[in-house]
């Protein structure tokens, strides 16, 4: 048992306790490495879970963890900064969409092109998913900038109503497809499956019972910690004259840090399809989960919601997509994939602070 991945998650939480007078200047630092710890921990305790429950449950865990917890962060960022945060669910949504999609996806793929040269996953899975995202972001990032029913890029009730449902049934009709109906789409292929040095031998029950509560635990930490480092962040924003939407950026980043580590790990480790599995994972969920928990919050409370994105935002979308159509094709990869997904998600970086 490592002592560290047991410690740190209470430790973070026992954190966001702190009064706000330890909360500025260089005591920021402490919160800052406990959230880098909470972060592995997280990481950590997934993959114990996953190793018990086998895929793709054991990524499914992760995915969901995260995003129902980013949605209340979403949510109480709503609540605190009222008609002054209508954009915040749209900018991290879109932000966790890039940094999946390009991100995230782009350091696996070169950085297990690098150590094992080609990388094999099963096309059918990821193409299952890739249709489900496109469908999604349309619906809920896309449309709303086009439709007249409504001033501006947004939705009457009814339509926000109608996506937030939507969002909801594919999500459903998603996990049902991965882990019951063709649970074999999104299994490692034969001779990585087979090989016995891919995976750890399966943790006891107590174990993994035991992974889940701290995985839960450093999550609270996790996004507790970053919406307690929200107001310095604000500060940095607006210090270096940089678009408002770079603060939905940071907050997606800080939030999908753990899935980051563990999906970078799968690859390095000859596991693909469990990185593909997260990727698609967490991409969907934080649609299908967020938009639904929001549009209730907008609807019920009557908070302002602006979900349509710019026209740069909306070429670098159809950009993105096509790009990985093209990365799923064939089922195999190499680095240079991983290089031109980097390279877009670059560009989607540089363009929110110079747009």
């Amino acid at each position: 048992m490592n002592l560290w991945t047991h410690a740190l998650p209470p430790l973070a939480v026992a954190l966001l306790a702190l009064p706000p007078a330890w909360q500025g200047g260089a005591m920021l630092l402490l919160p800052t490495a406990a959230l880098m710890g909470a972060v592995l921990a997280a990481v950590h305790h997934a993959e114990v879970v996953a190793h018990r429950v086998g895929e793709p449950l054991g990524t499914l865990v992760l995915a969901l963890a995260v995003t129902v917890i980013e949605a209340a962060l979403i949510v109480t960022m709503m609540l605190a900064g009222g008609g002054a945060e209508a954009e915040l669910p749209r900018d991290t949504i879109f932000s966790a969409v890039m940094i999946i999609c390009n991100g995230v996806v782009g350091m696996c793929l070169l950085a297990g092109g690098w150590r094992h040269h080609e990388q094999q996953f099963r096309i059918e899975g990821a193409n299952a998913g890739l249709a489900a995202l496109i469908a999604l972001c349309t619906l809920t990032l896309v449309l709303p900038t086009f439709t007249t029913s409504s001033a501006g890029p947004t939705y009457t009730a009814s339509q926000l109503g109608f996506a937030a449902v939507a969002s909801l049934v594919l999500w459903l009709v998603w996990v049902f497809v991965q882990t019951i109906s063709h649970r074999d789409y999104f299994l490692p292929p034969g001779e990585v499956r087979d090989d016995p040095h891919v995976h750890a031998e399966p943790p006891s029950a107590r174990a993994a019972w035991t992974s889940v509560a701290l995985l839960l635990v450093a999550l609270v930490g996790v996004v507790g910690l970053a919406k307690q480092l929200s107001p310095a962040i604000e500060s940095a924003v607006r210090a270096a004259g940089a678009p408002r939407a770079v603060i939905g950026i940071v907050i997606a980043m800080l939030v999908l840090l753990p899935e980051t580590v563990a999906a970078l790990r799968a690859a390095l480790a000859n596991r693909l399809q469990t990185s593909m599995n997260l990727a698609f994972g967490s991409a969907l969920a934080s649609i299908g989960l967020t938009i639904p928990v929001v549009a209730v919050a907008s609807l019920w409370l009557g908070l302002p919601l602006t979900l349509g994105l710019s026209p740069k935002d909306l070429a670098l979308l159809v950009l993105t997509f096509l790009v990985s159509a093209v990365t799923l094709a064939s089922g195999r990869s190499h680095l240079m994939l991983g290089a031109v997904h980097l390279v877009i998600f670059a560009a989607f970086l540089f363009l929110a602070l110079v747009p």
